[in-house]
């Protein structure tokens, strides 16, 4: 039976991958530290293949035995949370990728890093190809999340082309699903709790700025199938149905049938203008491309949160603040 590896196993996407890795017949090693993961995305996994441990990876982490597999997912990823966690931010994708490829080194693992579509920054090329290098401000307040992916990606290559290791690189572009935490920010998960009590979408600007959504069980299909490909060089993962803020947060008061309006806010600095894939590469290459509609995979967060996560309703009617979105 394999043995995975899964830093930021707890996290929203770490833990559906941590699931799918389970159910191909995989022993699964998760460690988290918990910041931006919770326990209850993996409190209901009950199955002697799974281990969890709360540890930090920017510090070196001691694991027995053979691993076949390393998926390093661990980061801050909202920008709530980077902003919030600047130095551990970049701190993980330095120290944290350095002490995950030296796992995988030393257990001749497959390594595959699970960085951003932010590598590209505000793009000038649509949609971003692999090929692209972006536009990124060093600088900026989202540039230690950025440049600790940028980093994260130059430190892999250099572990493939020096050392050895057999190494991937998913480019991941704006995913949701279940489990997605309601106060991290970001559009999606802020759009569905500000509708489950009726309130406004508050959208960034004059919303006109694009996203492309895709559904967290065909990302983690494009996941396992990149970590089970002989490739290399990143490869974007993402859905290139492109939309507007604005449009997304009408799909969500259709969705839900909500009653909320839509408001603005300010635009915040650095926030990227477009942001779609060119999933060409991972076509071609993995025979993938996502196959949840937004408005169906919308359908089943909308479900998931009024049937699991009514006491998260309970606090937001105490006053829990409503932030905007990214």
């Amino acid at each position: 039976m394999p043995r995975s590896v899964v830093t930021g196993g707890a996290g929203f996407l770490g833990s559906h991958l941590c699931e799918r890795l389970l159910a191909e017949g995989h022993d699964v090693l998760c460690l988290d530290n918990l910041d931006t993961g919770s326990l209850q995305n993996i409190e209901h996994i009950r199955d002697s293949a799974f281990e969890f441990r709360n540890v930090d990876v920017v510090e070196a982490v001691e694991v027995s035995g053979a691993v076949a597999n390393v998926f390093h997912l661990a980061s801050p990823a909202s920008p709530i949370d980077y902003l919030r966690l600047p130095l551990h931010t970049l701190k993980v994708g330095s120290y944290g990728t350095h002490h995950a490829l030296g796992l995988a080194k030393f257990k001749r693992a497959r390594f595959l890093l699970a960085s951003t579509s932010e590598v590209y920054g505000d793009p000038e090329v649509h949609p971003q190809p692999e090929t692209y290098w972006g536009n990124v401000n060093p600088i900026g307040p989202r540039g230690v999340y950025d440049e600790s992916k940028r980093y994260g990606e130059a430190m892999t290559m250099a572990y493939h082309r020096q050392q050895g290791v057999d190494t991937a690189i998913a480019r991941i572009f704006n995913t949701y699903g279940p489990r997605m935490r309601p106060n991290d920010g970001r559009a999606v998960p802020t759009f569905l709790r500000q509708a489950m009590l009726d309130k406004p979408l508050t959208v960034f600007g004059d919303g006109s700025q694009t996203r492309s959504f895709c559904y967290v069980d065909d990302l983690v299909e494009g996941l396992i199938r990149l970590a089970f490909s002989g490739e290399h060089t990143p490869v974007n993962l993402g859905n290139p149905a492109e939309l507007s803020l604005r449009e997304l947060a009408e799909v969500v008061i259709e969705v839900t049938g909500a009653k909320s309006i839509i408001v603005h806010q300010a635009l915040p600095l650095d926030d990227p203008k477009v942001r779609q894939p060119d999933i060409a590469k991972a076509v071609r290459l993995l025979g993938w491309e996502p196959s949840i509609e937004l408005r169906d995979g919308l359908a089943r967060v909308w479900q998931h949160e009024r049937h699991t996560q009514n006491h998260a309703v309970t606090g937001l009617r105490s006053g829990v603040p409503l932030e905007p979105t990214t």
